[in-house]
C-alpha cells in the first residue's frame, strides 16, 4: 500500500512539473481550495479557522493580482518563487488547522444544529464548485462563526439549552446568512 502511495505522489508530481507555472499556480490554488471545502463539509474546519483560511488565500491572490499588474500581466521566476513559499506555508496551516482537536461543534440533532450544518456543506460546495471567491467564503464563515459563538454562550447561560425566543433569533440570523450564500454563490464571481 506505501508503494501505490508513492507511486501515485510521484506521478502527481511529475504531472505537476511539466504544467506550465501559471497552470501549476493555479493547481495549486484549486486543490488548496478543494482541501478547504473537504475539511468544511467534515467538520475538520470551524467557521473561524475557514475564514481565517480564506483571508489568507484571498490575500494570496491579491498580492498574485499585483504581482502580474506590476509585469504586464506574467510572473516572474522570483513572483512564482514567492507565491510557491506561501502557497506552501499556507498548505501547512491548512494540513495544522484540519488535524488540531477542534471541529465544528453543532449538535446535529438540534433544529439550529442541522441548519448550521447545512449552511456549512453549502459554503463548502461553494468552494469547491468555485461559485465562492476566497473573500466571500471568509465573509461567509466568520459569520457563520458569530452565531456559533452566540449559540454556544446562549446553550451555556441556559444549561444546555435555547430558549424560544433565542431560537428565533438565531433562525433569523441563519436565514439572513442563508440568502448571502445564494447570493454570493449566484453573483458571477469565480475562483
Amino acid at each position: 500500500m506505501k508503494i501505490n502511495t508513492r507511486i501515485a505522489l510521484c506521478s502527481a508530481t511529475l504531472a505537476a512539473l511539466m504544467l506550465p507555472a501559471a497552470a501549476q499556480i493555479n493547481q495549486r490554488k484549486e486543490n488548496q481550495q478543494d482541501r478547504i471545502a473537504n475539511g468544511v463539509a467534515d467538520g475538520q474546519l470551524t467557521a473561524g479557522e475557514t475564514a481565517n483560511l480564506e483571508k489568507k488565500e484571498s490575500n494570496l491572490n491579491k498580492e498574485e493580482k499585483l504581482m502580474r499588474s506590476e509585469d504586464n500581466g506574467k510572473l516572474t521566476g522570483a513572483d512564482r518563487k514567492v507565491l510557491n513559499q506561501q502557497q506552501n506555508q499556507l498548505s501547512k496551516q491548512i494540513y495544522n488547522q484540519k488535524h488540531d482537536a477542534q471541529t465544528q461543534n453543532t449538535n446535529p440533532k438540534s433544529e439550529v444544529g442541522k441548519r448550521a450544518e447545512n449552511q456549512q456543506d453549502r459554503i463548502a460546495q461553494g468552494i469547491k464548485s468555485g461559485q465562492l471567491t476566497a473573500g466571500e467564503a471568509s465573509n461567509l464563515e466568520r459569520k457563520e462563526a458569530g452565531i456559533n459563538r452566540e449559540v454556544r454562550n446562549d446553550r451555556a447561560a441556559n444549561g444546555g439549552k435555547l430558549t424560544p425566543q433565542e431560537r428565533r433569533q438565531v433562525n433569523r440570523q441563519q436565514n439572513h446568512v442563508s440568502n448571502q450564500i445564494y447570493n454570493k454563490k449566484h453573483n458571477g464571481r469565480r475562483q
